[in-house]
């Protein structure tokens, strides 16, 4: 219990912590907010095509918020895994920045494509 205390009050530690956090931030909230907008959430920043192409909103909007959800949990996951194995939690930041887009990009043309209309 003292080796992982002294690790998070280490200043790289304190940092380290701090930036998984704030990348788990943007995330939460469209997780938590999202769900429930009378627009579209948005894969690519500034995206407006979406009101247009988007037919059953709810569905889409809930679907999306658990994708965002398990985006800001896998950050939360890699700060907890940070103040125990460093090494461990910058692998796992790799591969969720490289396989993990791919996984959360292929999930968003599923649910975009479910709930779309057909052209």
């Amino acid at each position: 219990m003292g080796q992982i205390l002294w690790k998070v009050l280490s200043l790289e530690g304190i940092v380290g912590l701090v930036s998984f956090l704030l990348c788990a931030v943007p995330f939460l909230i469209f997780a938590c907010f999202g769900k429930n907008s009378s627009t579209p959430l948005c894969f690519w920043a500034g995206d407006n095509s979406l009101k247009d192409k988007v037919t059953d909103l709810t569905q889409y909007n809930q679907r999306m918020a658990k994708v965002y959800g398990r985006c800001a949990a896998a950050f939360l996951i890699d700060a907890a895994v940070w103040l125990v194995a460093r090494e461990a939690a910058m692998l796992l930041l790799g591969a969720e920045c490289t396989v993990g887009f791919y996984v959360v990009y292929r999930a968003y043309k599923k649910i975009l494509s479910d709930c779309s209309r057909r052209d």
